[in-house]
């Protein structure tokens, strides 16, 4: 869908579209109509033309155009004032760079709000934000889908965060120039755990952090490639000893590459942790 002819003022939608009160006119008639009762993903951004991106592609595409799931993005400038629809101003107390403005940021939340439904949390995708990860990803996916705000600048006029309880959520300990990117990850690790969306559902039950281990290393043909060979377990059709050296391995490459995790999982099945585990 292109928005070419459409109003910069009206949100765009990908994915029957369901009637819900809001502060703006929106369009009742698009080519790519929301479906009423699916996910729904929204997106308080000041550059909308960035989704779907590659969300709109492979199985989060094919989920998105099946009305699996949906998404709307806001732009926020055209919450904005004055001539130039300004959204931000310097820091109060000085500074460099510039600041999102809580006025601008509340009228874009209010319009969001009032198009959500049930069970949806609001986020602001922000590096000084609990972590993001796979428990918050099955959260999300449980409920009736998500608001999330993506800052630009040196970020958003605290007050606007405390005034909505906004939930502050990182990827990591990086800095990014805006919060789109982060959104799209957190959108696409949500949405492959909605039901129907992958298709073989038991792929999300097997991969990392979904035991709270790293997953095991896959193999598939050839049988030899550049003198190696795929383990002889996996070949040997003993499903009890493939689901063995697969968990042990699990184990193993969680001890080596994330201390965190494997103290944790040790703690929650009573094991120690220094100890090596049998293959």
């Amino acid at each position: 869908m292109t928005d070419d002819a459409k109003s910069t003022s009206a949100p765009r939608a990908m994915g029957r579209k369901s009637i819900r009160p809001t502060l703006r006119p929106r369009e009742l008639m698009t080519d790519d109509p929301d479906l009423a009762g699916s996910w729904m993903a929204q997106v308080i951004t000041l550059v909308p033309q960035a989704f779907p991106g590659v969300l709109g592609e492979s199985l989060t595409g094919k989920a998105l155009q099946d009305g699996l799931w949906q998404l709307r993005t806001h732009d926020l400038r055209t919450f904005g004032e004055g001539r130039h629809h300004n959204v931000d101003d310097t820091p109060a107390g000085g500074g460099a760079g510039m600041v999102l403005r809580a006025d601008i940021v509340g009228k874009a939340i209010l319009e969001a709000k009032s198009q959500a439904r049930g069970i949806t949390p609001l986020i602001y995708l922000s590096p000084r934000g609990r972590p993001f990860d796979q428990a918050m990803a099955r959260s999300l996916a449980r409920a009736d889908g998500v608001i999330l705000l993506c800052g630009r600048f040196e970020g958003v006029d605290e007050r606007a965060l405390e005034h909505f309880g906004v939930t502050e959520v990182s990827l990591g300990d990086f800095i990014l120039t805006g919060g789109e990117i982060a959104a799209q990850a957190l959108i696409d690790a949500t949405v492959r755990l909605i039901p129907r969306v992958l298709g073989n559902q038991a792929s999300t039950e097997e991969e990392s952090f979904s035991h709270g281990l790293l997953e095991h290393p896959q193999y598939t043909k050839p049988a030899v490639w550049e003198g190696r060979a795929i383990p002889e377990v996996l070949l040997s059709g003993h499903h009890a000893k493939i689901t063995a050296w697969r968990k042990a391995m699990a184990e193993r490459l969680t001890k080596e590459r994330r201390p965190d995790l494997w103290r944790a999982y040790c703690a929650q099945h009573g094991l120690n942790p220094d100890e090596d585990q049998e293959l």
